[in-house]
């Protein structure tokens, strides 16, 4: 049996990982895994399978932005995508994140109606039923229930600086979509799947698999000397922030107003910036560069005392789930299926940008996380155990493939 992945990403950031993870599991069962990836990559277990180059994605980068064209580019990359499926002949296509300035969808998913092999495609936002954007809750916007125009989101990813073709777009990619007769989606949260069911998508069978985490590596790890190491003093309370992309989506001003609300006690770490944002950080912010060393995210995650996480647009967060394996408790604002991630007993839920609210929370949880920390660890490895998340999928494969 022959599975093939494909993302924006390989094996790298939480889409990129959560692929790899799928295909690690499916090759445990026996399975031939390949990798078909756009843009980043680090070393996989799959065959690796490269989608066009640095000029495509250039031009594919140019034609989001003036044309509002996004994924109706890269027609060459992704005819030789189209010749790669027909060598490989794979059993069943798993697809996660389909845009990127990587693939051209109408050429892809012609070949797919034609080639009619099972299709499970993960849903990581809101960009397959949308006209434009990849999350709309920002602003509120639910057009797409209907028929997107005149998109509030234009410049929000992907960005667009003159057209605005959501209307177009939305039809183009309910036409699209809705061709093959073999698809079935997994969303991560169930706050997605009730969005799928409303969109254009809802003939389709949905189906909530929850991500998973390695429970071998995200664990609580005692180590005092972690906190020398980042230059944090061993009776500061640290509360963690970890993001693959940080912008104000992600919280990262209000991270900055917390740092004007807490006194010396306390000390913020955030994870995944930029050299120019960490040169911009209030000097009581620690940053930290992206890492793709799981193992020191297992450890700052173990050491914090509170995981705060105020995203205004998220699907399912695998740093909420990471942060529980390692037994610290998490605080996520009210967003998309953030919340689904915890309990009363694992952490708390905040309205989108009420600091006052987010501050008392952080003070209740940092000064008790003796409090939460087996509850956190024992809801990880009832819910989130990587090998059952991704066996899940396994089953389902072999369900849609009678095996």
């Amino acid at each position: 049996m022959k599975l093939l992945l494909v993302n924006t990403s390989a094996n790298s950031g939480s889409t990129g990982r959560i692929a790899e993870e799928i295909g690690q599991s499916a090759m445990n069962n026996g399975y031939d895994c390949y990798f078909a990836y756009g843009r980043i990559h680090r070393e996989s277990m799959t065959e690796l399978i490269k989608i066009g180059n640095d000029f495509d994605f250039k031009i594919h980068v140019i034609e989001s932005r003036l044309l509002d064209n996004h994924g109706f580019a890269s027609k060459s990359a992704t005819k030789k995508l189209i010749s790669n499926i027909k060598r490989i002949n794979p059993d069943i296509i798993n697809l996660h994140n389909i845009h990127g300035y990587y693939l051209n969808i109408q050429i892809l998913f012609d070949y797919l109606e034609r080639a009619r092999i099972p299709v499970v495609w993960t849903l990581h936002d809101c960009w397959a039923f949308t006209g434009h954007c990849s999350y709309f809750d920002r602003y509120s916007c639910f057009k797409w229930e209907t028929e997107c125009n005149n998109c509030p989101n234009k410049k929000g990813y992907p960005t667009s600086i003159l057209l605005d073709r959501s209307k177009t777009n939305y039809y183009r990619k309910k036409d699209l979509f809705n061709k093959p007769e073999r698809i079935t989606f997994i969303t991560p949260s169930y706050w997605l799947e009730g969005h799928v069911n409303r969109s254009f998508l809802n003939k389709y069978p949905v189906i909530t698999i929850h991500n998973g985490v390695d429970l071998e590596v995200f664990k609580p790890i005692g180590n005092s000397e972690i906190k020398k190491k980042i230059g944090i003093s061993e009776n500061k309370k640290m509360i963690l922030g970890v993001a693959s992309t940080w912008d104000r989506r992600k919280g990262l001003d209000d991270f900055i107003e917390l740092s004007k609300k807490f006194d010396d006690n306390y000390q913020i770490i955030l994870v995944g910036l930029n050299d120019k944002q960490i040169t911009a950080l209030p000097k009581n912010i620690i940053g930290i560069k992206r890492t793709e060393n799981i193992q020191q995210l297992a450890e700052l995650y173990s050491i914090a005392d509170v995981f705060v996480n105020p995203t205004y647009v998220d699907n399912f967060p695998t740093t909420n789930i990471e942060a529980l394996a390692c037994g610290t408790p998490v605080i996520t604002y009210k967003t998309g299926g953030s919340p689904e991630a915890i309990d009363e007993k694992t952490g708390m839920v905040v309205e989108q940008g009420d600091i006052p609210q987010l501050i008392e929370s952080i003070k209740t949880i940092a000064n008790n996380k003796e409090q939460y920390t087996e509850a956190c660890r024992i809801r990880a490895m009832k819910y989130f155990n990587k090998n059952e998340r991704f066996n899940d999928y396994v089953e389902l494969f072999n369900r849609l493939t009678n095996k």
